[in-house]
C-alpha cells in the first residue's frame, strides 16, 4: 500500500502482525529490479532476492526517500518521448525516431550494470570535451534545472512523510 506507513496500517488492521513495506517495480517480473524493503524480514528478503535483489533499509525515512526516487520513472519515459517528438518535428519518421531513441538508451541502460563506475563517471565516459553530450548536459541540465528537480523530490518526500 504505497504511501501508507506500517504504524498506520497496523492501526487500521488492528494487528500486531509483522509488516514489511516493499517497493516492487515492474522490472521485477524479469527478475531485474532491486526491491527496497522496511523493516528487514528474512522471508520477505528471501522472496525479493530471488526476484532481482533486495535492499533492506534502516528506517521508514530512508524507505520514503527511495519511494520518492521511484516517482522519477515516468519522467524518464517522457524525456525519451520528447526526444522522439523533437526528431519527428524535424522530418524524421516517428517510427524511426522511436526505434533509434529506444536503441540509444537501451545501450546506456546496459552501461548502468557496471557498478564499478559512479553515475558521474559513466556520464563523463560518454562525453567528449566540448562535444554534443557535454553541450546538452550543461545547457539544458543546468544548476536551475537541477535545483528544480531537487525541489520537486523534496516536495514529494514531504508528502510521503
Amino acid at each position: 500500500m504505497a504511501g501508507v506507513g506500517n504504524d498506520d496500517l497496523r492501526r487500521t488492521l488492528a494487528t500486531d502482525a509483522p509488516l514489511t513495506r516493499a517497493i516492487p517495480l515492474p522490472a521485477i517480473r524479469e527478475r531485474r529490479s532491486v526491491t527496497v524493503v522496511h523493516p528487514s524480514h528474512p522471508e520477505v528478503n528471501s522472496l525479493f532476492e530471488r526476484l532481482g535483489g533486495v535492499l533492506p533499509v534502516a528506517d521508514e525515512d530512508a524507505f520514503n526517500v527511495f519511494s520518492a526516487l521511484t516517482g522519477t520513472l515516468t519522467t524518464h519515459y517522457w524525456y525519451l518521448a520528447t526526444l522522439t517528438s523533437w526528431a519527428a518535428g524535424h522530418g524524421i519518421a516517428s517510427e524511426d525516431a522511436d526505434r533509434y531513441v529506444r536503441s540509444l538508451f537501451q545501450g546506456v541502460g546496459r552501461a548502468l550494470s557496471d557498478e564499478t563506475r559512479s553515475l558521474h563517471q559513466l556520464a563523463a565516459d560518454h562525453e567528449t570535451p566540448n562535444g554534443n553530450n557535454e553541450r546538452i548536459r550543461t545547457t539544458w541540465f543546468d544548476p536551475a534545472n537541477s535545483d528544480a528537480l531537487t525541489s520537486a523530490l523534496d516536495a514529494l518526500l514531504a508528502d510521503l512523510t
